[in-house]
């Protein structure tokens, strides 16, 4: 799935900076419920890591409960997130 894809589909713009309040929760919103009804593994850790960039993704063991490949691979993502922010 493609970043500016998605920001456009959930939030009507790839420019998160010219997201105003009424659209952030309109999309916040329906980005959460695609996120808990997806079904395919690729497609919801896609929806998860926009939700981890914009700041309201749930924790790993949360999300991927059912799934422990993809809560590794979320782990994993949030450590390489951490390094590249110098944390």
């Amino acid at each position: 799935m493609d970043f500016d894809a998605l920001l456009n589909h959930y939030f009507g713009t790839s420019d998160p900076e010219a997201i105003d309040d009424a659209a952030f929760a309109e999309g916040r919103h329906r980005l959460e419920i695609d996120f808990r009804t997806e079904r395919d593994a690729g497609r919801k850790f896609a929806l998860w890591a926009l939700m981890d960039a914009l700041g309201f993704a749930p924790l790993p063991a949360e999300a991927f409960e059912k799934d422990p490949a993809a809560r590794r691979a979320a782990e994993d993502y949030l450590d390489a997130m951490g390094k590249l922010a110098g944390e």
